[in-house]
Formats: structure tokens, C-alpha cells, sequence
């Protein structure tokens, strides 16, 4: 059952250090890893395989740095334009990976995200890197888009906010029907975006292909 409250703000008092994993820890894990790795078949006796199970925890826990925050999103600006600022500042594809929490199975894609500007901006690639913090944990697609445009607003408190996310998701292509070429859409709105189709309709517009 998840726990995780609608809007987190994980750039707040959330050192990484609070994550780190003892030695023994890790050990015992790898033991874990090393069993249900041979328990499927995977031959650990050879120069390829014996340090996987060591490497696939270190690929998990590296998969799932979002957990961790990101002090680098504290920073915003004032508006040049304080209040009368009504274009669309956008930026995608943001590239994504993330871990399905139903199967832990990635799921990858790209976002858009858009937001109209009131009293403060924050630098572009702080866009990727908010998309980035949500996608890199246990998740779900409906959720992360939900968390994007949530974050959005308590950093910059735009007068509006758009999110758009499209991905595959392997636990459909790998396992279950099987389904190799779907993929999955999301769209997410705040403020300005609710209330306004011709908005709503530029940003699409703008993120078509």
C-alpha cells in the first residue's frame, strides 16, 4: 500500500546519507540476490555472472535515487514580467526511466512539461531534473505525472501547470498480454491549464511530433 503523500517535497531535509545501506546490509542483500538469481536459473559460477547479484543492487538502489531528493530544485527567480507573464514556457522530451512498483519492471518514455509563469521562474533544466526525481523510485505513471505537476506548484507557484507523459512499460510487453508496441499517455493539469482549452490546445499542439 502506498503511503506517499500527494505533494512531497523531497529537496527539503532528506540528505542522501539517510539511504546509505551498511556493509553487512549489503552483504546479506547480495546473498538475497545471489539465491533468486540461481533460484531462476542464472549460473553464478562464471567470470560473467559471479559479481551480478552485487551489481544488480547497485543498479536498483542507483535506480531509485529519487528517494533521495534533489537540493539543486531550491533554486527560482523573480519573473522579468512579474504577474502579466502569459506565454508557455516548455520543455521536452525529457527522457525517463522508472520502476513499475506492481512488478518492478521499468517503464521509460518521455515528459513534457509547461507552466505560465506569475512571480518567479526556475531554470529550464530543472525541468528535466524534477522529472527525473519522481521517475527514479518505485512508482506508477499516474502518480509520477501527478507528483511533477504537484512539485511544480509549490516551487514556483505558477499560474499554471501542464504535464504530458508517454511511456512503455515492460510489465505489459514482457510479461502478461504481451502487448510489444503499446504505450501509455498521461496529461496532467493545474491552474490556468483547468480552466483554459485554448491553453490546454497550444501545449498539445506544441509537443506533437
Amino acid at each position: 500500500m502506498n503511503n506517499e503523500p500527494a505533494v512531497v517535497l523531497p529537496w527539503h531535509g532528506r540528505e542522501t546519507s539517510e539511504r546509505r545501506i551498511a556493509d553487512a546490509d549489503w552483504e546479506r542483500l547480495e546473498r538475497h540476490a545471489a539465491e533468486i538469481l540461481a533460484a531462476f536459473g542464472m549460473d553464478l559460477d562464471t567470470p560473467g555472472t559471479r559479481d551480478t547479484p552485487a551489481r544488480f543492487l547497485r543498479a536498483l538502489y542507483d535506480a531509485t535515487a529519487g528517494y533521495d531528493g534533489d537540493p539543486k530544485l531550491l533554486t527560482s527567480f523573480p519573473a522579468e514580467h512579474s504577474g502579466t507573464q502569459s506565454g508557455l514556457i516548455l520543455e521536452g522530451p525529457i527522457s525517463f526511466h522508472a520502476l513499475c512498483e506492481h512488478h518492478a519492471l521499468p517503464f521509460h518514455g518521455a515528459a513534457h512539461v509547461a507552466y505560465v509563469a506569475d512571480e518567479e521562474i526556475i531554470g529550464i533544466s530543472k525541468l528535466t531534473r524534477i522529472v527525473r526525481l519522481y521517475a527514479r523510485r518505485f512508482t506508477v505513471q499516474e502518480r509520477m505525472g501527478e507528483q511533477i505537476a504537484d512539485a511544480l506548484v509549490d516551487l514556483v507557484r505558477p499560474r499554471g501547470v501542464a504535464v504530458h507523459l508517454e511511456a512503455a512499460h515492460l510489465c505489459t510487453q514482457m510479461r502478461g498480454v504481451a502487448e510489444d508496441g503499446s504505450r501509455t499517455v498521461t496529461t496532467f493539469w493545474r491552474g490556468l491549464f483547468n480552466e483554459d482549452a485554448d491553453l490546454r490546445r497550444e501545449f498539445l499542439l506544441q509537443i506533437k511530433p
